[in-house]
């Protein structure tokens, strides 16, 4: 390197924008609550409530609100944000006179080394993997004006709901032994249940081969069939909404009003018709695994665009500063949190740990969640009062620009 190059530094604290961290911070304590079930029972609870555990009385309303407020919601508001993060990364490079393409592949693959570790060696539910590689490829839409990126965007996350609807419509033309092995993923046997619950109950080592199985299936076919789509068209629609001023509470505070309120008015509409219409289907597979999906996957978009008006109208506030910094230091160490979540819980349910796999009801499940929030919300502030960065985070900028961080 040239001497007389400017040296190249990452993000420091005063440059964040407390509006991404705030939300940031509300996004990654969120997600655990729909997590927690691929945690704790069998996978294919997740997708259909009727496969594992009991699902009346408390544990229904659980399930519901669960559904309801979280199902795909912050999941969404982290790939619009990952998107927004390429825009104010590249800003940033280029003010400092680097050239953010090789900075920013670099990024990229250390957080698909990163997710890749964690996939494998802690939980299969990663999602980290899915953001890098869409990342790499997202970067070259990062010019585009804001409108272009939602044309594109939209096209990207159009493609899965038709490929759904597809499936649904040719599934009487399926091979019958096609149909059956979709009906074990969707509705396993109780041989199948029993055998996931022991693998998941025994030592890390016995869990490995379901661990890598799962994790390859979540990281090639349904990746290639929803998750890129999705994931691809939900950064793209960041990107429009930072260049947009929205994500950095920018904007007026009657607009934040108007975003939280028609959002939520439209999502939480599409989302509960989906919930009313599954349940009338009795969660059949033929009509729930295809069309009847689909309620949440549209509305979780506009579900997610509420929560960010809320988000902004509090980062707007006057009020609420306590739980703001607590938030934003979440925020700043979402990473860090993020494994931090599957590292807590996966010794809570799995057989390294206390190995309650498989025995937690859905109510259970959500007073673990509470309890994972307060350890979050308790380290995150008092981690940033002596360190920069969160452990992670300071590490994934060190391999990113090849300098040490301090602190």
């Amino acid at each position: 390197m040239n001497s007389s190059q400017p040296k190249v530094t990452s993000t420091l604290p005063g440059e964040r924008i407390v509006s991404i961290d705030v939300l940031r911070g509300f996004a990654v304590l969120g997600i655990l609550i729909m997590n927690i079930q691929t945690f704790s029972m069998v996978g294919s609870a997740y997708i259909n409530p009727t496969a594992y555990g009991d699902l009346s009385g408390l544990n229904k309303w659980v399930w519901i609100f669960s559904h309801l407020f979280a199902s795909a919601k912050f999941m969404s508001i982290f790939s619009m944000l990952f998107g927004a993060g390429i825009v104010i990364f590249t800003e940033r490079a280029l003010a400092k006179s680097r050239r953010p393409g090789p900075l920013h592949y670099r990024r990229n693959f250390w957080l698909l080394l990163f997710g890749l570790i964690h996939a494998y060696l802690i939980w299969y539910g990663d999602i980290l993997v899915a953001y890098s590689l869409c990342g790499f490829l997202v970067f070259v839409f990062r010019k585009l004006k804001p409108r272009t990126l939602v044309i594109i965007g939209g096209s990207f996350f159009f493609i899965p709901f038709a490929l759904y609807l597809f499936f649904g419509m040719t599934i009487q033309y399926w091979p019958e032994e096609s149909y059956n092995d979709n009906m074990q993923s969707w509705l396993p046997n109780t041989e199948t249940v029993n055998a996931q619950i022991l693998t998941m109950q025994g030592s890390w080592i016995e869990q490995l081969g379901f661990r890598v199985e799962s994790a390859i299936f979540l990281q090639t076919f349904l990746f290639i069939i929803q998750v890129f789509w999705r994931v691809t068209g939900l950064m793209l629609l960041g990107m429009a909404l930072y260049k947009w001023s929205i994500l950095s509470a920018e904007k007026s505070r009657s607009f934040y009003l108007r975003l939280m309120v028609i959002g939520f008015t439209i999502g939480y509409l599409i989302v509960g018709v989906g919930v009313y219409k599954n349940f009338k289907a009795n969660w059949f597979m033929d009509y729930s695994m295809f069309y009847g999906s689909q309620f949440n996957y549209m509305g979780s978009v506009a579900v997610a665009l509420g929560y960010i008006g809320m988000m902004m109208l509090i980062s707007k506030s006057q009020g609420f500063k306590r739980f703001k910094d607590v938030l934003s230091s979440v925020g700043k160490m979402a990473f860090t949190n993020y494994i931090l979540m599957s590292v807590i819980c996966s010794f809570i349910f799995y057989g390294h740990g206390f190995g309650l796999f498989g025995s937690v009801d859905r109510t259970g499940q959500i007073l673990i969640v509470f309890a994972v929030w307060v350890i979050i919300l308790i380290i995150s502030p008092l981690w940033l009062k002596k360190y920069r960065y969160g452990p992670l985070e300071g590490l994934w900028r060190t391999l990113t620009y090849w300098q040490k961080h301090q602190g």
